[in-house]
């Protein structure tokens, strides 16, 4: 298992060697990973998808960004793949994670960006001063 996203917040199944790797037909958001040192045991994000259905995302490589990955990782054999299927959630969950991982990861070989931060007209201001206003009174 592998955690990815804001507060390492989704519990991803892997990460499993891509190749050899045969996907399940199930819907999920999938991430591409490869280790920039490989004595370390640290995974970078270069690619993040979602699908509804894994076993036609042409993976493991015969996906549209595959190029990308193997060049990236400097071969097909160290490139890994992380899924999270999303119990109950559909395809605009599995959208909406996906972004938000793109966002924050800034993979190499997505094409599309997302900003990754939040703006206080989106959801108010936070302050962690004290409020002044006065607190209504108990009962009736």
């Amino acid at each position: 298992m592998i955690r990815l996203g804001s507060l390492a917040g989704y519990a991803f199944s892997g990460p499993r060697l891509l190749g050899g790797w045969t996907p399940p037909a199930a819907p999920a958001v999938y991430a591409i990973l490869y280790k920039p040192d490989p004595d370390r045991d640290r995974f970078a994000v270069i690619y993040v998808g979602y699908c509804d259905d894994l076993a036609t995302e042409g993976l493991p490589f015969r996906h549209r960004s595959s190029p990308c990955w193997v060049k990236r990782a400097g071969s097909k054999w160290n490139l890994h793949i992380a899924t999270l299927e999303v119990p109950g959630g559909g395809p605009g969950h599995r959208r909406m994670i996906a972004e938000e991982l793109v966002g924050m990861y800034e993979p190499h070989c997505n094409d599309e960006r997302f900003d990754a931060s939040w703006r206080d007209e989106w959801i108010g201001a936070y302050s962690d001063a004290p409020s002044t206003a006065p607190l209504p009174p108990h009962g009736n």
